[in-house]
């Protein structure tokens, strides 16, 4: 669902679609950004009020009606003035249901499995890349039948039978006793978490370049079609989802320390090859998406696993706070580009210069690497190289699950 917006641009900046300049697709994820934000930051408090069930299931119904306001917008996209707010209107939604529901998958994903959280959350946000792999795919198909709202509509089937049958699942994960949740309020976030913050806001900017942005590489300035650009992005998408599996199925033999460490390097060349792509090159192009995509995988799950590990006293807000803060790079990385072209920088400039943000990336993640080293020395048993090993941050922090049960 995140991905059905960058995955349709080249429909949104078409002069037979949308017709939006680049400043205007790049505002239009505005709305999503400040609704994520205020969704992850709200998510926690909002659970301890309603339930954490209700706020998933009411995610997922804020991303249902984005989708349906999206294939409204479709038949008045030629009317500027009408489809434009729909769209905005369409981005918001998407921002809050995917501010909700993703803390608390990730929040559900460590409880069950407390026994190995970082392989927990990795397959979990592989399973969740799944479908921005097939966003892509599912555009260049529709878009090669005449009728490219196809994916919105398959993801709001998608999305209405996920509610339907995420209504009839308990999904009870027990709250956090009154007492420590009051003293962990009033400590508010330690000071630690924003090296987190910082982190993975430079990660936002990383990802959603590559996310938002590579279609109109690939068909701006390497001159590749439409369906090259798209097999790009699913490429891109697909690494990501591939790299996150095979991460928690080699933990043992890497460690996610040594992968959180070995990433930001990955980024930092697919972010200068991409600068150095000339026209013609679809393939070459395809390849250092990719590579991109591998360099993105494990580090947004990573950060939100180490984080619940280093800060259990606030455990439950740290998922939310991870995620409000990928939105802000995330914006920063939407937002910025347009004004930047409007200013005479080439995208290929953009891209080489946002290896500069994967290389400070990468000095921050070396610096949370250490952290976990030491943190079961801190009272805690496992051995320090497999992050797998240690308890679970949810578990500590927010109390016993109680599991699924039939009827």
């Amino acid at each position: 669902m995140l991905v059905t917006f960058p995955a349709a641009a080249t429909i949104f900046t078409d002069r037979a679609g949308y017709g939006l300049s680049s400043a205007q697709y790049g505002a239009m994820f505005l709305p999503q950004v400040v609704t994520a934000i205020a969704g992850a930051l709200a998510g926690a408090r909002l659970a301890r009020r309603i339930g954490t069930r209700q706020v998933y299931l009411l995610g997922l119904a804020l991303s249902l009606a984005a989708m349906a306001l999206l294939l409204i917008s479709a038949p008045v996209q030629a009317s500027h003035g009408v489809a434009y707010p729909l769209l905005l209107l369409a981005t918001a939604g998407v921002g809050a249901g995917f501010g909700l529901t993703v803390p608390v998958l990730n929040t559900y994903a460590s409880a069950f499995r407390p026994a190995a959280v970082d392989s927990a959350v990795l397959t979990l946000n592989a399973l969740l890349g799944l479908g921005t792999v097939a966003a892509p795919v599912f555009v260049a198909v529709f878009v090669g039948l005449g009728f490219w709202w196809g994916l919105p509509a398959v993801s709001a089937a998608l999305l209405a039978f996920l509610l339907l049958a995420s209504i009839r699942l308990p999904l009870r994960v027990s709250a956090v006793p009154a007492a420590r949740a009051s003293r962990a309020a009033g400590r508010g976030m330690p000071a630690r978490f924003w090296l987190y913050a910082v982190l993975i806001g430079l990660y936002g900017i990383c990802e959603t370049m590559n996310g938002n942005w590579s279609q109109l590489e690939m068909t701006g300035h390497v001159r590749a079609s439409t369906a090259a650009a798209s097999l790009a992005l699913a490429a891109f998408w697909g690494m990501v989802t591939l790299g996150r599996v095979l991460f928690a199925l080699i933990d043992r033999w890497l460690p996610a320390p040594a992968v959180y460490r070995l990433l930001p390097l990955v980024l930092i060349i697919s972010f200068l090859l991409t600068g150095l792509l000339a026209h013609g090159q679809a393939g070459a192009g395809i390849f250092v998406f990719a590579l991109a995509g591998l360099g993105c995988s494990a580090l947004l799950p990573l950060t939100i696993s180490f984080g619940e590990r280093d800060m259990t006293a606030v455990a439950p807000a740290v998922s939310g706070g991870v995620i409000a803060f990928y939105q802000v790079g995330y914006g920063i990385a939407a937002f910025s580009v347009g004004p930047l072209l409007h200013a005479g920088i080439s995208l290929p400039e953009i891209f080489a210069g946002t290896a500069a943000a994967a290389a400070v990336l990468g000095v921050l993640a070396t610096a949370v690497a250490r952290r976990q080293r030491a943190v079961p020395a801190a009272g805690h048993t496992g051995h320090a190289g497999h992050a797998g090993a240690l308890p679970s941050a949810a578990s500590r922090g927010a109390g016993e699950v109680t599991r699924p049960r039939s009827g």
